[in-house]
């Protein structure tokens, strides 16, 4: 009998005590996407542009023909909402990782500058902001291999972490692992702790991320307001704090430069960044804290 392809079980109601440094209840960890010019576009050749988590998520503008106006929209992201967003961790020196594809890092020099001088951790989030569930395996793998080319060449270091847009290809991790140098990936949302998985007889490490405590619910219609969105990541936190005092977890906040970037949604964000200076028992931290913290604490076991 084909083993079933999928986990239901996980830790099975038993997960292990992560043991956080300095006996910190919650990991937090906050994840700046970067995906403005490395989107589908007629200028890159894709036959269509993207309107997706923006101000207009359906376009007016017939599929095939360009749309200048979801083009301009990304460009707020980074032109402006990168700059405003980074600036709220800077001023608080919190940490933060950032889930960046590499093409739109080639085309924002400024971009890698401020990304280096404020020691983010880079997360790579493909060469492009496309699904790698539809591209051939083929394709897949010089994908990721042009966008670690592209990461270290800039950054003088190959990216540590992978994430797909939205979700992998059933190829993405053993290419991943096959392509080496990588401790971590994000392409799941089942969990709120890391696993380990094996792949190709080799053990792998899932930190997973969120696509419930993010920003991507203003594009969506279920953010309205600023006060929206701090309740429900105040909600999150207060929650999965006080569980911490028997089962500590982590919880991950993403963030799109051309979404909360805008002034009336970077207010929400700022707000609950002074909330959480008023626990002491919190970790903020980056993406790559958290798995080398698991891999040292929690190692594999075949």
């Amino acid at each position: 009998m084909t083993p079933y392809p999928r986990d239901l079980v996980g830790y099975g109601g038993k997960p292990p005590d992560p043991k956080w440094p300095d006996g910190a209840r919650l990991a937090l960890n906050f994840v700046l996407n970067i995906e403005e010019g490395s989107e589908y576009s007629i200028p890159d050749g894709d036959g269509f542009s993207e309107a997706s988590l923006t101000e207009s998520p359906v376009s007016s503008v017939p599929h095939g023909e360009r749309d200048l106006a979801a083009e301009s929209m990304f460009e707020y992201g980074s032109r402006v909402g990168f700059w405003r967003v980074l600036e709220l961790f800077t001023e608080r020196k919190l940490p933060a990782t950032a889930f960046a594809c590499a093409l739109a890092l080639e085309r924002n020099p400024p971009m890698v500058t401020a990304l280096r001088d404020a020691a983010l951790d880079l997360c790579c989030h493909g060469w492009r902001w496309i699904e790698h569930y539809r591209l051939s395996e083929e394709d897949e793998r010089n994908h990721i291999r042009m966008a670690v080319k592209s990461i270290e060449q800039m950054f003088g270091a190959a990216p540590l972490g992978w994430y797909c847009r939205t979700g992998p290809s059933v190829n993405t991790r053993r290419l991943l692992i096959e392509h080496g140098g990588f401790l971590y990936d994000s392409d799941a949302y089942n969990d709120e702790l890391p696993y380990w998985v094996t792949v190709a007889n080799k053990g792998h490490l899932v930190v997973p991320y969120s696509l419930t405590s993010n920003d991507s619910k203003f594009a969506r219609g279920v953010f309205a307001t600023s006060d929206d969105y701090f309740a429900f990541l105040k909600d999150t936190l207060d929650v999965l704090y006080a569980e911490g005092t028997r089962q500590p977890k982590m919880m991950s906040v993403g963030l799109h430069m051309r979404l909360v970037g805008h002034p009336g949604r970077a207010a929400g964000l700022a707000r609950f960044l002074d909330y959480v200076a008023d626990f002491p028992e919190l970790w903020v931290c980056r993406r790559i804290d958290i798995a080398r913290h698991w891999i040292v604490t929690h190692p594999y076991e075949l």
